[in-house]
């Protein structure tokens, strides 16, 4: 028998008590308070299906992004002719994703085109009968729409750690889904309100000059819009919502802050202290400075909080949004406020609620049948394959202990999928050492020696094992690139245990083999 590399013994033994200590936390349901402070203290986490929560499908609406992208292209086209000094006689969004400019006959509209042209070099200027169309480029539609799903995943996200779910998945499904799931989720209602917001907040000027009345009936001003002001709501009294005629136009927006937190008013009432950025700062500064004497309103998703008349102008980048809050409201407004805006709105197409009861019916089915199915495989190896089999059997409890291990290292979800992966895993990992068993008898009968039939027996099964490993891990490497969460997670099982199944059947139980027959005179071997 061939003599085992020093340094791959030192390698396996130390991968197998490396495993050991990161697979104990999640072995014995936790970390006790006696475990040492310097060993690994994770734990594999439990997914959806092992203790309950909230599943949801989340659909980004890209097109409302490009929508909002051409309402900016109204006021960068409006400051560009401002710039030029070109007149117009008005200019107002077309379509999705264009702007119409309608200019007097007096103007020069070649003049006005290459000003345009100069000023959106990636979008698209066409000229019209009385004026001129700017468009979004095709691929910067595309891009919008991508940036959308990708930025409300980050902001989702950010949402989610804040509010305090832990284990949290979120991964984007084709180009406008998000699939959620949150386990061991308490307040499904909450979270879906906090995750849906789109918490747009915007510093607009109330029309003061303008006629409500008429507003109310419906004749509401091009540059205006009719939005309402909760008011009322404490100490029991009623909600009433006051009707206000807003200019369109929106002078500051939220993307400028830096932070909004949870504070008091003279009275106790919970309210939202928020700071801006620099910029943010001087912006505010100008803003309220011009407008001494007018009301300004704040406004979050199309509904005003409140509406102060400015009186003086207002220095340092802080500012103060009041309503009707509890102080669970004040702290998830808090919390979109400081995650920032969604870019465009999201909805639910699928909502799942698990129960506790039922994620532990399944933690308690999925171990008893690994446990069944690991039993019934190491008794017929023990039986059938003698002292080689138990050889086998303990290579095969080792990469249970490896695929925990790393599970837990990668801070994982074990979901009901990745059990199944993990019953599966113990047929391959027993496979493999089968083959190997198989081709030590056959150098046997050929009249080897126990020794030469060893290393004949694992350099001819090698290649054989390695390639149905290799088979395997393709289709695993598949089903995680193009599968859904519960797929993605037996995947994720299959493939930490295919590669080390090779590690324990080819490396770890030659090295044991080697240990037990080196000083020995054997004969006969027991298989």
């Amino acid at each position: 028998m061939r003599q085992f590399p020093l340094w791959k013994s030192i390698l396996s033994i130390a991968i197998v008590l490396i495993s050991i200590l990161y697979s104990l936390p999640t072995l014995m349901g936790g970390v006790p308070s006696w475990w040492p402070g310097w060993l690994p203290a994770k734990t594999v986490y439990r997914g959806l299906d092992l203790q309950g929560g909230l599943y949801l499908l989340l659909h980004v609406e890209t097109e409302k992004a490009v929508e909002q992208a051409a309402e900016n292209l109204v006021d960068e086209t409006r400051l560009a002719l401002r710039k030029g000094k070109f007149r117009y006689q008005s200019i107002k969004r077309e379509g999705r994703d264009g702007v119409d400019l309608k200019l007097p006959a007096d103007v020069a509209k070649a003049e006005v085109i290459t000003l345009l042209k100069e000023e959106f070099r990636t979008a698209v200027i066409e000229e019209t009968a009385d004026g001129a169309r700017v468009r979004l480029a095709a691929k910067e539609v595309t891009e919008l729409k991508k940036f959308a799903v990708d930025q409300s995943i980050q902001t989702i996200r950010s949402r989610i750690d804040q509010f305090g779910v832990s284990e949290p998945s979120l991964q984007k499904q084709g180009e406008e889904r998000i699939l959620l799931q949150l386990p061991g989720l308490n307040d499904p209602a909450r979270a879906k309100t906090l995750i849906g917001r789109t918490a747009r907040l915007e510093f607009k000027l109330v029309d003061e000059k303008g006629d409500l009345s008429a507003a109310l009936a419906g004749n509401i001003p091009a540059d205006d819009q009719l939005l309402y002001e909760e008011r009322g709501g404490k100490k029991g009294q009623p909600v009433t919502k006051q009707p206000l005629l807003l200019k369109k136009r929106t002078n500051l927006t939220g993307d400028l802050l830096t932070d909004a937190r949870v504070n008091f008013d003279q009275f106790g009432e919970a309210l939202v202290s928020i700071t801006f950025n620099h910029q943010g700062a001087r912006k505010f500064a100008q803003l309220t400075g011009e407008h001494v004497g007018e009301r300004m309103a704040i406004v979050l998703d199309d509904k005003v909080y409140s509406a102060p008349v400015l009186r003086e102008k207002i220095e340092g980048g802080r500012a103060q949004i009041t309503g009707n809050f509890s102080m669970e409201d004040a702290h998830d407004l808090a919390i979109v406020l400081r995650a920032g805006a969604l870019p465009a709105p999201v909805t639910v197409l699928e909502e799942r609620t698990v129960g506790p009861t039922l994620g532990s019916d399944s933690i308690r089915q999925g171990v008893l049948s690994s446990i069944i199915g690991g039993a019934l495989v190491i008794l017929f190896m023990g039986i059938y394959y003698k002292g080689l089999g138990w050889l086998a059997n303990i290579a095969v409890v080792f990469n249970v202990f490896i695929v925990l291990a790393v599970l837990a290292g990668m801070q994982a979800a074990l979901t009901l999928p990745g059990i199944a992966g993990v019953v599966l895993l113990i047929g391959i990992a027993v496979d493999a050492n089968v083959l190997i068993i198989e081709r030590i008898r056959e150098e046997l009968r050929l009249g080897k020696s126990p020794f030469a039939a060893i290393d004949q027996g694992y350099d001819k099964a090698f290649l054989t094992i390695l390639d149905s490993h290799v088979t395997t891990l393709s289709t695993a490497l598949i089903l995680f690139q193009f599968g859904t969460g519960p797929v993605r997670g037996f995947a994720v099982t299959l493939i930490i245990g295919i590669v080390s199944s090779l590690f324990t059947s080819i490396t770890l139980t030659r090295m044991m083999l080697y240990y037990i027959l080196r000083n020995r005179r054997v004969q006969k071997l027991s298989l």
